[in-house]
């Protein structure tokens, strides 16, 4: 049996006015996530994960054998994005900011910056600092390598040729920061690998012109091309090393959509399959590096598929220990003894737990959303329902604490991407709206990603069209179960969610009495003509396959564009963007705001400064939900 011990505490919720005395703050909700990324050392000795005041994010590292807080590194409003250890002596956190590199023309954009934390010393220096003609960002994650007794970091970065920047490896030395260029890239290199001893073996191009990916692996001193396939859009990646921890492991989509991971060996042998249909998380070992399993969100329910028996008994002795719990696996030791599980629990929400198998014992870390009772978490529940064409559609309805289910008023809350999907569990903004009173239906409408590919497919070119229509048929189906009622409903998204809650406005009319965009995409034809046409990351070539036009310049974009169809709305429209966002502009809701007061719409527009696509600024997401719940109240009541 495993010992549970005390949960840790750490920030408690306050209440703001106006808000019912019997439910949660929404800062309780909306405040960014009380404790992130927490990861075990190597040895297992001490776990390090970041919590948040406020604003402000510290990393903490403590000594698990008696608490002990040996570190406070102060992260200050940085966004960060990832938590690594390299060996038990070095840390190595990455931030992200906006903003224009150097002297680069054109529009700004996410740059990612890691930093190293030298345990001994309490000294910290950005990773790339030292690395020879680099300019100081990162791409991806660092790799970490142990090469003759000593620890490298492996980073992708950009270094020039001429005036020319190119992709290329790097290798980090973290006992003193000093790099050296491991690879230069060639002008279309996208993606690099480097082998368990630290040396580049592998590099994919893509060439944007010709719509061809190619992969090279290295052979003696040169890089002769091994495969190479038409992809248009969706081309594959390079995502670590294989299971024998040797070969070069691609992740590809086949024919029917499902994620396909091959391996190619080093010495140039036949390429292999993975026995895995799909995946969501890839596991690799800590030392070898090695691909030992993956995990898939199978039906309602998260599970993994481990090639190593050792890692696969430790994870079934983690399961015994929260038997009908959904678990997550975060982090691992070296051998495999103590892990970091993420576990979703129904009325208290996710919380991070530390398991000891050694010592059969689990240790709560603390809580995502501490603040939150029992009865501050309300019901989800798994939804089906046909759509007008007789396409099967699923989703999740929460439904708010305390109320019948009967005649509510409800929230539809699509999704972005829209190759995304929702998933159970614990949703923050689908939550904090049932706790005003709100049923929240999260639809997995077609073009959503993790059905297969035909599912997927059935929405190119649906983009304002059946991709629409499945979110009103939810409403229509709710209506007649009784659940809801179809004159108090309201569409709330943000991203592709955001242009669906405009296209509610404009073009499925007559469903919803209001309507809040966040980060929604308007103008459709400038959102293709600004987005990035390079490499694998072509959002103009995503985007156009969903929206069923050829480009920019096609004409059907007018008739889709809820900016070109302001005079249409009858009904109130919330407008909430962050300036900083780099993948819808700020300037997607500037436009449709102007074309509302043009046609004398009522139209709210609430700018979030400092914010990025991702809301990952605390005080601007919690102003989003407090603007966006102050605009429901007004315009649907939930009483």
């Amino acid at each position: 049996m495993f010992r549970v011990l005390a949960m840790l505490t750490l920030v408690v919720g306050l209440s703001f006015p106006g808000v019912s005395a019997r439910a949660a703050p929404l800062e309780a909700y909306g405040r960014l996530p009380l404790i992130e990324e927490a990861r075990i050392s190597p040895d297992g000795a001490m776990i390090a994960y970041a919590v948040t005041d406020g604003e402000n994010r510290t990393i903490l590292i403590r000594r698990l054998a008696d608490g002990l807080v040996l570190a406070r590194i102060a992260a200050g409003d940085h966004k960060l994005r990832d938590i690594s250890w390299a060996g038990s002596a070095h840390l190595i956190y990455t931030m992200s900011k906006t903003g224009t590199p150097m002297d680069f023309t054109g529009p700004r954009r996410e740059m990612w910056l890691s930093v190293v934390f030298d345990l001994a010393t309490g000294a910290q220096r950005g990773l790339m600092e030292d690395a020879p003609g680099a300019m100081t960002t990162v791409y991806g994650h660092p790799r970490i390598r142990l090469i003759d007794g000593e620890l490298y970091a492996i980073v992708e970065g950009v270094d020039f040729e001429g005036n020319r920047g190119r992709l290329s490896l790097f290798r980090i030395r973290l006992r003193d920061g000093k790099g050296v260029l491991l690879a230069p890239g060639l002008a279309d290199t996208d993606d690099w690998e480097a082998d368990a001893a630290g040396d580049a073996f592998a590099q994919s191009e893509y060439d944007q012109r010709a719509g061809q990916w190619r992969l090279r692996m290295r052979r003696g001193k040169d890089w002769p091309v091994v495969a190479s396939a038409d992809h248009p859009i969706d081309s594959p990646r390079l995502v670590g090393l294989g299971r024998d921890g040797q070969s070069l492991l691609v992740s590809d989509v086949d024919r029917d959509g499902a994620f396909q991971l091959r391996e190619y060996p080093k010495d140039g042998g036949a390429p292999q399959d993975v026995p895995a249909s799909d995946y969501d998380q890839l596991v690799f070992d800590p030392v070898t590096r090695a691909l030992v399993g993956t995990g898939a969100l199978i039906g309602e329910d998260f599970r993994y598929s481990f090639f190593n028996p050792r890692v696969d008994a430790a994870w079934r002795s983690v399961l015994k220990a929260f038997p009908g719990l959904p678990a997550r696996l975060v982090s691992a030791s070296d051998n495999w003894r103590q892990l970091v599980v993420l576990i979703e629990r129904k009325t208290l929400g996710p919380g991070y737990v530390l398991v000891d198998l050694d010592a059969k014992k689990a240790e709560w870390l603390g809580d995502v959303y501490a603040g939150l009772k029992p009865a501050d978490i309300a019901e989800v529940r798994y939804v089906t329902y046909k759509a007008a064409d007789g396409l099967t559609i699923t989703g999740y309805l929460t439904l708010p604490s305390g109320r019948d289910p009967r005649g509510l008023p409800l929230v539809v809350l699509p999704h972005g991407g829209p190759a995304s999907r929702d998933t159970p569990g614990f949703d923050w903004w689908a939550q904090a709206l049932a706790s005003r009173g709100y049923a929240v239906l999260q639809p997995n409408f077609r073009g959503s990603n993790g059905f297969g590919r035909v599912f997927l497919e059935a929405g190119y070119g649906q983009w304002g069209r059946k991709m629409q229509t499945d979110l009103s048929d939810g409403v229509r189906f709710l209506a007649g179960e009784g659940i809801i009622d179809p004159k108090r409903v309201c569409i709330v998204g943000g991203s592709y969610g955001g242009y669906a809650a405009l296209a509610g406005a404009t073009i499925d009319t007559g469903v919803y009495r209001c309507a809040a965009a966040v980060a929604g995409v308007s103008d459709l034809q400038r959102m293709l003509a600004s987005g990035s046409d390079r490499g694998r990351n072509s959002t103009t070539r995503y985007w156009a396959r969903f929206m069923g036009v050829s480009g920019a310049n096609d004409p059907a974009l007018d008739a889709l564009s809820p900016v070109n169809l302001a005079s249409r709305v009858t009904i109130p429209i919330l407008l909430v963007h962050g300036k900083d966002d780099t993948v819808v502009r700020y300037e997607q809701s500037e436009l449709m705001a102007k074309a509302l007061r043009k046609a004398g719409k009522p139209v709210d527009f609430v700018t979030l400064p400092g914010e990025d696509h991702w809301l990952s600024r605390g005080a601007t997401r919690l102003l989003m939900l407090q603007s966006l719940v102050a605009f429901l109240e007004r315009h649907n009541p939930p009483g």
